[in-house]
């Protein structure tokens, strides 16, 4: 096993002792990417891992970079539902209105997922409601679809 795929395998444990050390001896590690195209940032967002996620964005992790498929680490905590993970990536300067290659966002995203704290955090941090997905539907749209009144609620009101 290399360095690196011990490094991803320690993200994804969630182990913080093993990626410090890593990123000490290898620094360009912070970056690199995994087969998927993960960085460590995604990976430890998309696990769940705050104090993991704390420490890459210290150590000055990219935010908004995206993997194979055009998600950022925003996008993978409003898929999951980790809303402490997503405030800290949007004070970290993650990009609310990024679109991935199927043209979903992390609004279209939390509330697909029916993720209402996270949808009203991307409200209250600017989101555009009024992007389209690749088939030309908006946050709102989803939400009607999916007969989410909660969340119609909250689109509308904001």
């Amino acid at each position: 096993m290399t360095n690196k795929e011990e490094f991803f395998n320690h993200i994804r444990e969630g182990n913080q002792k093993a990626v410090e050390d890593h990123l000490v001896k290898n620094p360009q590690l912070l970056e690199s990417k995994d087969q998927r195209g993960s960085t460590a940032l995604l990976l430890a967002s998309y696990y769940g891992h705050e104090k993991l996620v704390e420490l890459l964005l210290d150590k000055g992790a990219k935010v908004d970079t995206m993997d194979g498929s055009g998600n950022t680490a925003l996008m993978g905590v409003c898929f999951k539902g980790y809303a402490t993970i997503a405030e800290k990536l949007i004070n970290a300067g993650a990009n609310v209105n990024q679109k991935n290659a199927m043209g979903s966002t992390c609004l279209i995203y939390a509330v697909t997922f029916n993720r209402p704290e996270i949808v009203k955090l991307l409200l209250d941090n600017g989101v555009n409601q009024t992007t389209t997905d690749s088939k030309g539907h908006t946050a709102l749209d989803h939400a009607r679809t999916q007969g989410a009144q909660n969340l119609v609620t909250l689109l509308e009101q904001n």
